[in-house]
């Protein structure tokens, strides 16, 4: 009984993570085909309306007018304007102002190619994703993405010893209006402001209102983990109807293509969110935004659009927002906006996933190494389930030394199969072992099977990060197959040490002989970090369960 429970138990743990990785693979999946859309036109006159109203601010005369958002590739290369701080390279396209690549200058594109820097905006090499933005105003668009910048320069450097770099494009429109569009980069950030002023220099009052929109198809910027799923989408924090409290949603590509988004609020920010990173427009906390996500052309788009204010005759006025652009770093991203650091993508799994990770960043801080401190965390891990496990063992072990009672009465009453149950567990009553007692271990571990699989996917701490020798990536599966067969090797071991198969019929030895092979081959699969964790909680158990034996058939031989 206590080995059919044992099996029994390790299965439904295999098909569990089975089920989690389908219904991942249901809810996360991104459409990466396209088809051609024509609902392009942003701001629309409903998001001017909404959040006019929700700040009470008058929105003079008709509703606002914008061009269409643009397809192509934009300016040649050689035409955009530069900007190289400590953390980014970007490219800002003359026409339109808009921000066409971005390159993160710490994280590697692939790890076999460390110099090829991971550009998270792009709208070449197989990608689009840009951030447009622009002014709207009330009967024609003010600025959009086919107007005119110029800029002083081409390039521009954060200069060493400075903190901030700023980049100012102009562009000036005959009916009587200039626009400045100034992008405030940081050192060390990998956070930016756009602000946008409108000068009014003619004789009549203006209407305008901001937007900023991100544009992308739903491919995913650098190399995804083969065979696992992780979202694509778009990320909202938006506010709770009829209170001021703020919750975050999410909605795949595949979500919008059968539902757009929208909502009228104050504050919050939405996001383009991929496998560890996220790109966000965050509009002033206290002032009304309008959020929106829908397909469009070519793929996705989310944008903010800001309230309609009036600009009198040679009056100025400047509409500031925040931009994020860069890796989910947890810790630090509730510093920038509330709700930023939800956007990890831990999901259900987060009162787990986050204190493993805590644990996990502590060890780091005196190893320096994510491998030595995943092996750290077992060591903690197998010391806190000691005594469940110290249990587990000391049952297998007199399970051992009452094979020959337990094979004589599954011979006596092999036709009986209650009278056997009922003096099994008679046998188990007098000698005083629980049965029960190997389960116990295994589903406790569960929870930390999941979360730490969690961990190791999407935090992007442990990107690419190295162990030793061919592990030189924690986050990928193990190149070389060695760390699967190693384990498939210390679960066979544990097997034998038990003793489990000494009770069982033939059938149920064919499925416990099986069980080191098919859970090696389900591991060739998992981040080489995860497998790195069962391999030593085994090589623990081993030495554990051989002392224990040890101690339990030493006090079974001096009490006969």
């Amino acid at each position: 009984m206590e080995n059919r429970r044992t099996i029994l138990f390790a299965v439904i743990g295999v098909l569990l993570f089975l089920l989690y990785r389908a219904w991942e693979t249901d809810v996360n999946e991104a459409a990466q085909a396209q088809a051609a859309r024509a609902d392009t036109e942003l701001p629309t006159a409903n998001d001017a309306a909404k959040t006019s109203a929700a700040s009470g601010t008058p929105a003079t005369g008709a509703t606002p007018s914008v061009a269409t958002a643009p397809t192509g590739a934009g300016s040649a290369v050689a035409d955009r304007v530069h900007v190289i701080t400590d953390k980014l390279e970007v490219e800002i396209d003359p026409i339109g102002g808009d921000l066409r690549h971005v390159e993160l200058l710490d994280y590697a594109e692939d790890k076999k190619t460390p110099d090829k820097k991971l550009a998270l905006l792009d709208d070449r090499n197989g990608h689009f994703f840009i951030l447009q933005s622009g002014l709207a105003g009330s009967d024609k668009p003010l600025t959009s993405s086919q107007t005119v910048y110029h800029s002083a320069q081409t390039e521009y450097r954060l200069a060493d010893g400075t903190d901030a770099l700023d980049v100012t494009l102009e562009a000036v429109d005959a009916s009587g209006y200039s626009v400045r569009k100034t992008f405030h980069f940081h050192r060390g950030s990998y956070e930016l402001e756009i602000e946008q002023t409108l000068n009014n220099t003619g004789a009549q009052p203006i209407s305008a209102s901001p937007y900023l929109r991100w544009q992308r198809t739903a491919v995913a910027v650098g190399h995804e983990p083969p065979f696992t799923p992780t979202f694509i989408g778009m990320g909202v924090y938006e506010q709770k109807p009829g209170t001021s409290e703020y919750r975050f949603e999410k909605s795949s590509f595949k979500d919008l293509d059968k539902k757009s988004y929208s909502s009228s609020q104050t504050g919050g920010w939405i996001a383009m969110l991929q496998h560890y990173f996220v790109a966000a427009i965050i509009p002033p906390a206290d002032e009304a935004a309008t959020f929106t996500a829908k397909p469009a052309t070519p793929g996705y788009q989310a944008q903010y659009v800001g309230a309609l204010k009036p600009i009198e005759a040679g009056a100025k006025q400047s509409f500031n927002t925040k931009i994020y652009i860069g890796p989910k770093q947890q810790g630090s991203l509730d510093a920038i906006t509330p709700g930023l650091e939800l956007t990890d993508n831990y999901g259900l799994l987060s009162p787990v996933a986050k204190p493993l990770f805590w644990i996990l960043k502590t060890f780091h801080s005196f190893t320096g190494n994510w491998g030595w401190s995943i092996i750290l965390l077992t060591l903690l891990v197998k010391g806190a389930f000691y005594p469940l496990t110290a249990a587990q063992y000391k049952s297998a072990a007199k399970m051992r030394q009452f094979t020959p009672r337990i094979k004589e009465l599954k011979e006596r009453f092999a036709d009986d199969r209650e009278r056997l149950n009922k003096a099994m567990m008679e046998l188990y009553k007098k000698e005083g072992f629980n049965p029960l007692a190997g389960c116990w271990p295994l589903l406790v571990q569960m929870p930390v099977f999941f979360g730490l699989y969690r961990v190791l996917y999407e935090s992007v701490e442990l990107r690419q990060a190295p162990f030793v020798l061919w592990m030189q990536d924690l986050s990928a599966a193990d190149p070389l197959f060695i760390m699967p067969v190693l384990y498939g090797a210390s679960m066979w071991v544990q097997q034998r040490l038990s003793g489990q198969t000494a009770t069982m019929d033939p059938a149920q030895q064919k499925v416990m002989n099986v069980m080191p092979i098919a859970l090696t081959g389900l591991f060739l699969f998992f981040p080489v970090g995860l497998v790195l964790y069962w391999l030593i909680s085994n090589l623990i158990g081993i030495a554990q369960q051989w002392i224990i034996t040890k101690r339990t058939e030493a006090a079974g031989a001096a009490r006969r």
